[in-house]
């Protein structure tokens, strides 16, 4: 893994997820940061009042990006399970929503200090320690 001068890793990976119960309804985000050699660097997932899932999702994002900023990446890979946010972010769909637009935007302001990134979708199963961290926030809740 490469590193900056300060020993923190240039490129991160960060699975996000979010969700609601009740949809719109109590809900959580997570964010998992890793190396892209897979070794966890931190895991932070909160509780947001009342959301829809869209919104939950969006919000994991924006953690996710903020918590990579923070930890002076230079390149990030996101992973999530939402493949409509993902395929808003890549622009491969159109944001419609009013409330979403306003999101879309945040994550692409967000975005542009990074020399690099890139956004995949992943099923569920594979986005498994974000997904982990979104249900005990809201269980804990």
């Amino acid at each position: 893994m490469s590193a900056a001068p300060g020993g923190e890793p240039r490129s991160i990976v960060v699975n996000v997820d979010g969700g609601a119960r009740g949809n719109p309804g109590p809900a959580a985000i997570a964010a998992v940061i890793s190396t892209p050699e897979g070794e966890v660097l931190e895991e932070h997932g909160e509780r947001i009042g009342s959301a829809t899932n869209n919104v939950a999702e969006y919000r994991a994002l924006l953690l996710g990006i903020r918590r990579a900023a923070e930890l002076g990446a230079e390149e990030v890979e996101l992973v999530g399970d939402s493949e409509l946010i993902v395929r808003q972010v890549d622009g491969r769909y159109k944001v419609k929503d009013a409330a979403m637009k306003e999101l879309h935007a945040e994550v692409k302001r967000a975005l542009e200090p990074f020399s690099a990134w890139s956004i995949r979708h992943v099923r569920r199963e594979s986005n498994a320690e974000a997904d982990r961290l979104v249900n005990q926030v809201l269980d804990d809740g």
